[in-house]
């Protein structure tokens, strides 16, 4: 595919909470990419373990990023790139009106050799863990202050991506005005292995689910996008807002692209642009009695919305489930069904 003969600006926003490992991993693969005009926002959603210290740390040249040797994709973070990386660091406050383009401008001049990125690292602390949609919010509102973009991007933390992800992800958005475009993302210890190559939503049982299969063409148009990797359009978001902050974690990106839909939208999932990802690293791995309870009252909470005829059949669909869940956990862990049945009652009893 030709690249493009403008480079419209893209805001790479990459939310934190305790992964400063992950994220850093993640920043050297994301400035080895080959597209020219993006810009870095990492948000840290007050993580206890310092992680923006250690992630201001690896920009300043003083931590460099660890990947076993072995790893097959240990070329896409390292050799390092060059340090220091100029960074301006937020508070939520600072960023949501627009932070400091002087000092933003001035830093541009100072950015090392070796990286594609024109401008420096935006570092914003959100002072609290706002979840997965008030974190990305805060560098939305940032962003849509400054106002130079025409697409953002949400990438996880946990992830790591091939060198041309962006420019093919950009391409084919722009050339066939898609509102949100995501990529093939495959399993970082497992690159070879599809986690995501498109999704379908079935509003009929209120759930999506994952095209794990190959597909020999440059894009196709689907239903669903992971909030993996989500880029979307700047008009999306004037139209449709921000996410949706009262699902905290867990279907929040359900629900956005198929407001988007509702909007009038088309979806796509680029399968020439890749990345891989560490799977529920960004959750805590397995499930646990919080991420259950967040999961089956997003659930709910998401299938509440649907138009009359299928919000009844997808909630008994739902429920019917409910008996199988039960017995699954009752001999692993009781407290992930007690933190279920809240989240159901929860889900029932608030908007």
């Amino acid at each position: 595919m030709k690249l493009l003969n403008s480079y419209p600006k893209i805001y790479i926003i990459i939310l934190n909470y305790n992964g400063w490992a992950d994220t850093i991993e993640c920043l050297e693969s994301v400035l080895k990419n080959d597209y020219p005009n993006y810009q870095v926002i990492v948000v840290d959603n007050n993580s206890p373990n310092n992680s923006i210290g250690y992630i201001k740390a690896w920009a300043e040249g003083k931590l460099d990023v660890w990947v076993k040797p072995d790893h097959p994709l240990r070329h896409l973070s390292f050799s390092p790139v060059a340090k220091p990386i100029p960074y301006v660091y937020y508070s939520r406050e600072e960023s949501e009106k627009g932070g400091n383009k002087d000092l933003e401008n001035k830093l541009n001049k100072e950015l090392p050799e070796g990286i594609t990125t024109k401008y420096p690292l935006i570092f914003i602390q959100t002072g609290g863990n706002l979840g997965f949609a008030g974190g990305n919010n805060v560098a939305i509102r940032y962003v849509l202050n400054k106002d130079d973009f025409k697409y953002i991007l949400l990438l996880n933390n946990d992830t790591v991506v091939e060198k041309n992800f962006l420019s093919n992800l950009v391409n084919t958005a722009i050339e066939n005005n898609f509102g949100i475009t995501g990529c093939r993302i495959n399993y970082y210890y497992n690159p070879h292995k599809i986690w995501f190559n498109g999704g379908n939503l079935n509003e009929w049982f209120g759930r999506a689910t994952h095209i794990q299969k190959e597909i020999n063409k440059t894009f196709s148009e689907v239903s669903f996008i992971t909030g993996c990797c989500m880029l979307i359009k700047k008009e999306v978001i004037k139209k449709i807002g921000l996410l949706d902050e009262s699902y905290f974690m867990y279907v929040e990106d359900l629900d956005y692209t198929y407001r988007t839909m509702e909007k009038g939208f088309k979806l796509a999932v680029v399968h020439t642009s890749v990345i891989y990802h560490k799977v529920g690293a960004s959750g805590g791995g397995e499930i646990t009695p919080f991420s259950a309870y967040w999961y089956y009252k997003n659930s709910l909470k998401f299938r509440k919305k649907m138009p009359i005829i299928k919000k009844i059949i997808s909630i008994s669909f739902y429920f019917s489930r409910i008996p199988y869940i039960t017995i699954k956990w009752y001999f692993k862990n009781k407290q992930i069904i007690k933190s279920m049945f809240v989240g159901i009652k929860d889900a029932l009893s608030k908007n």
